[in-house]
């Protein structure tokens, strides 16, 4: 879809950021699609999420095949999420990261509710089946390294909440460098720490 340029007021995109093969420039377009002052919201999945099953389907196929390949799509660090949308041109830029910890009985019920959200791997290119035996090992490495005392295992989801303004004159500017009238110190009533103490 072609959004012409500066024509809307607001863009939301809930969850389908993370697939976009050129973040940066996804970011860019978002921007140039609203008009000066439009706000833009998103959320996406970061990079933590599923670090439990990336680790032990890396491992496993290590082990049974002395080489892995990417089973889990890559995601933006959360923590890059402000830089993004400064890249891409957004003035008033806000990130912020929730992590959410789900539970399941196992890797594969983890993995039939990953294949229901439509969220399984997109990667480009061949990808060589994974063997039967890869996943048995996998889920047991998932279960000894990550399971809980009850037998069910964690899964991390890092969600990335993003919001920027399309730049406009009116928008808030921050003030030159060396115009504060109170030291930062001074106004949290601490001693300020310089490093050469």
């Amino acid at each position: 879809m072609n959004v012409p340029d500066q024509s809307q007021d607001l863009i939301v995109s809930l969850m389908s950021l993370h697939w976009a093969n050129d973040l940066p420039g996804a970011l860019t377009q978002i921007r140039r699609s609203l008009k000066p002052d439009g706000l833009f919201v998103g959320t996406l999945l970061g990079a933590g999420t599923l670090k439990e099953l990336r680790a032990v389907l890396t491992e496993a196929e290590l082990e049974a095949r002395g080489g892995a390949q990417a089973r889990v799509s890559p995601f933006a660090d959360g923590f890059d999420g402000a830089a993004l949308l400064q890249r891409a041109g957004f003035a008033l830029p806000v990130a912020d990261v929730d992590r959410l910890t789900v539970r399941y009985a196992d890797m594969f019920a983890l993995i039939r509710d990953l294949r229901a959200m439509g969220e399984t791997n997109a990667l480009a290119g061949p990808i060589r089946p994974l063997t039967q035996g890869i996943a048995g090992r996998a889920a047991e490495l998932y279960a000894e390294r990550f399971g809980d005392p009850d037998g069910r295992i964690p899964a991390t989801f890092e969600i990335v909440h993003l919001a920027g303004w399309a730049p406009h004159e009116s928008q808030q500017k921050p003030l030159p460098r060396g115009s504060a009238k109170m030291r930062l110190a001074d106004a949290l009533g601490v001693r300020e720490q310089t490093g050469e103490d």
